[in-house]
Order: structure tokens, then sequence, then C-alpha cells
């Protein structure tokens, strides 16, 4: 065992502790804190955030980091405290750039512009919103500006925090196949938007019923109430402190039954993520998810690879049909089953079908690079947002909140997050490929027994949290990097039968 180690985990607690204070306002701020509270809150969080920097950014802790990445040092580590050093290195080099007082400055803002935000998507009024993005994105320019060395683009820095090694130059290459692929595709499908009927979707459904089924779903999935809660938010989002308070939220509509639904999956797939994180991590910086892009792909695998499969509805659909018998009493499973994965372009990311999903990330990435590469004003992001929903999708916004202000994450500070929603959703075709051969999914499935599908998953990739990255999960998994032929022949194959192309 090593002593500067011991000292380092010393930090370390204070670290996480002050972490978790933070997310603990986060999550209140977004469920129940009244809308008055953000100015005050918002200083407590700064001194908070102020705390938390100091804790972390310091001569000793910078000395102990140089210290236990030597070769001497390194033999007394076992895998997961070097991987919780090397995670703390790059973590320090991200954040010792910037001073003080502009990252207490910035933490403020953040907990402000979320409700400024839910407030301007109220009004459907980007004006309101626009001040507030412009600092958020000044404050991100000058945070990467800080950190970029030489030849470094700031919009690649902020990518890296999201996804390590996917740069513009590869994202682009990926989103140029998955274009070249999806978009014909799609355009066949939509010319035959109406052979699937999916009006049971729009009927009035109680929402407290709703809420209900949402718990049953998360727990059916292998949620754990035990470790976990559900609540309600404008726009349905995972956090955690630990693997042992894990929290999920959705939005509830009671003219759009599916919506919270696949929401619920969705948040669940991030949630057991979290939840499989080993013990022996949880509580360091090691302790979260691989990347957004693996996060993302667990999210996306509950969603769609299995909650939109018929073998997954088999022993469900009865239930849900008891939960609503008057407005389900004459849809069938197999009509259902069509229902969930009708492809037809819409406005909103969150409800979009499988098919067109990957271009409201792509539209997202393309503006943001904008932002960042071509110094595009805020002001005119709507009309750009608008004007790219035309050309990849063939519709177009009536307002700014079915438009631009439809997602939290600017409003969060999550620039450059937007692509690991694609990766992710191409990660999770690529790790059912390899598991079907591995277990009997379907079988699985129509049994109504997740428990062997989680367990591969924590076995293969939850347990190790964030001591590894995306490439080396998948290469030690199946001995293949990220590979987008599997997403595209999973969308090609399920699209064509279910429209008959």
């Amino acid at each position: 065992m090593s002593k500067n180690y011991d000292k380092l985990c010393e930090y370390i607690e204070k670290i996480i502790s002050f972490r978790e204070a933070i997310t603990l306002f986060e999550w209140d701020n977004e469920t129940l804190a009244p809308e008055a509270a953000a100015e005050n809150t918002s200083k407590a969080v700064g001194v908070i955030s102020g705390e938390y920097f100091k804790a972390f950014i310091n001569d000793e802790v910078k000395e102990l980091l140089v210290t236990l990445s030597s070769e001497e040092e390194q033999k007394n580590l076992d895998f997961n405290q070097k991987s919780i050093i090397k995670n703390m290195k790059k973590s320090y080099e991200q954040m010792e750039s910037i001073p003080p007082e502009e990252y207490r400055a910035y933490s403020e803002l953040i907990v402000k512009s979320t409700g400024i935000w839910a407030r301007a998507k109220g009004n459907k009024s980007f004006e309101e919103f626009a001040p507030t993005l412009e600092e958020i994105i000044s404050y991100q320019k000058k945070f990467a500006n800080y950190r970029k060395k030489e030849g470094q683009k700031a919009y690649d820095i902020l990518l890296s925090d999201f996804e390590e090694d996917f740069s513009m130059e590869k994202l682009d290459i990926f989103f140029d196949k998955i274009k070249a692929s999806l978009v014909p595709l799609l355009k066949q499908v939509t010319e035959k938007k109406d052979m699937i009927d999916k009006s049971y979707n729009y009927q009035t459904f109680d929402k407290e019923k709703q809420l209900d089924f949402a718990k049953f779903i998360a727990a059916y999935v292998g949620f754990d109430f035990t470790k976990g809660v559900l609540a309600e938010s404008a726009h349905p989002f995972t956090t955690n402190l630990h693997n042992k308070d894990v929290r999920i939220t959705t939005h509830i509509y009671p003219d759009n039954l599916e919506s919270s639904i696949f929401s619920v999956i969705h948040e669940s797939g991030h949630a057991i993520y979290e939840m499989n994180v080993d013990d022996a991590i949880t509580l360091t910086p090691a302790g979260g998810g691989s990347s957004m892009g693996v996060h993302e792909s667990q999210s996306r695998f509950f969603e769609n690879m299995l909650g939109r499969s018929e073998s997954f509805w088999i022993p469900v659909y009865p239930k849900l049909a008891a939960y609503f018998p008057e407005q389900l009493k004459d849809v069938s499973l197999s009509q259902f089953i069509a229902g969930i994965n009708k492809a037809a372009p819409g406005l909103i990311r969150t409800e979009a079908d499988e098919l067109s999903y990957s271009l409201h990330v792509i539209i997202r990435y393309e503006i943001e690079k904008m932002i960042f590469e071509e110094n595009v004003p805020v002001k005119d992001l709507p009309a750009i947002w608008n004007r790219k929903y035309k050309e990849y999708l063939g519709i177009e916004p009536g307002n700014d909140a079915e438009g631009i202000l439809q997602d939290i994450h600017w409003a969060c500070g999550n620039v450059g997050y937007f692509p690991s929603y694609a990766l992710g959703s191409a990660i999770a075709a690529q790790i059912y490929s390899y598991m079907e051969q591995a277990i009997p999914v379907e079988e699985h499935l129509k049994q109504g027994n997740l428990t062997p599908i989680v367990d591969f998953l924590k076995e293969h990739i939850h347990k190790y949290g964030a001591t590894k990255n995306t490439s080396e999960l998948l290469n030690e998994m199946m001995k293949e990097d990220l590979n987008a032929d599997y997403y595209i022949t999973y969308l090609t194959d399920k699209y064509t039968k279910l429209y008959n192309l």
C-alpha cells in the first residue's frame, strides 16, 4: 500500500463530498425547489463549488498525482487505484487553468440558468434565454481557450470532456456514414407514413396511472428502488451521488402514453449502469460511467434494443393494458409494437423514432461546431436551427419551445454532449449483436427475465465505472472497436421489415 495514495484519499473524500452536495442542489433545483429559490441557492452552490475547486486544485494534490504517476509508485498500486489517478490527472488538467473566481461564478450561473431556460421554454421565447446562453457560451469558449494546447481546437476540447478521443474529424466521418445510409432509408419510410396507425397513443391517459406504470416498468428492467427514486421534471434526466443513491426523472404528458414509458426505460438504463459500478470505486473520481457515449449506449440499449422489441412486450403488454383497459381494449400487441416503432420525422429529439433520431443529434452537433468554429452569434441560432430541421427532416418548428429551446443541455453547460447520443446508439447496437451470440436474449425477454441481460452488462461494462474507456471496453468484450455498421444494419433490417420495403 502507498502512503502517498492514502494521503490522496483524504483529498478524494473531500472532493467527492463537495460534489455530492452540489449534485443534491442540482437535483432539488430540477424537481422540488420553488422557482424563487434559484437566486439564493446559486450563492450556496457557488460557495460549495469554490470549496470543491480548492479541495481538488492545490499544490499538494498536484504533487501527489505527479508522485503517484511515477514508475516506482505505480508498482504499489492496483488497477483501480491506477485508474483513479489517471482520471484525477485528466480532471486536474481540465480545471487547473481556470481561475477559481471564474469557476465559482460559472457554477452560480448554471444553477440559475436552468430555471431561466424552463421559463423561456414555457413562454416559447428564445429571447428570454438568449442572454444567459451567451454568458454560458462565453465561459465555455474562455475555459476551452485556457485549456487548449497548440494546434487544438476549442470544440474538440469540449467534445473530449464527454467522449475521449472523438474529435470533430472522427465525428464528421461517423456522422457522414450515418447520413449516407439513413437519410435515403428515412425518405423511403416517410413515403409510407400512413401505413402504421398509432392514434391509440394520443388519447387521454390518467397521470397518476402513468406514474404508477413508470415505477413498475423501471423496477421491471432492473431499477432498484432501495437505491434510487423516481421524480418528475421538465426534462427527464438521471443523476447520482454513488451506486446506492441514483435518481431518475420523467415528464408525463396526459395525451402521449409512450413518452413517459420510454423516458423511464431510457433513464433506468443510465441508472442501472450507475447502480452496478463496483463498490471499490463508487466514491472516487472513477466511480461514474466510462464516458457519455458509453452511458448513452446503456440508456439506448434498454430503451430501443430491448424496450422496442416484441419479445420485451410479450410479458409486459398485458400489464400496460390492465392499467388503461378503456384506451387499449382494441389495441393488439402487434399494433402496439408497430406503433412504438413507427418512423415519422418529428420536431422533438426525445420523442424521435430510432430511424430519425440521429439526425436530431447531427443538427445539434453542426450548430455547436458553428458556434465554436465560426463564432456564429447566439441571436442567429433559432433561424439556423429551423433551417436545418427543414433540410434534414423536412419539417420546421412553429415556436422556440419545439425548436431550439427543447433541450436543457446548454442551460446545464453541457456543450459537446449531444454527439454522445448517436455514439451511444451505435455502441448499443454493437453490444446487442455481440450479446445475442453469448446468451439467449430473446428467450430471456419473452420469459420476463432481464436479470441475465443486466448481469451481462454489469460484468462487461457497468462494474468498471470510468476505469476503462470506450475503446477498451469494446475491445475487451468483442475484440473490436466502435463500428457504426452494426447500427446501420440494425436499423436497415428493422425498418425494411416493418415497412415492407
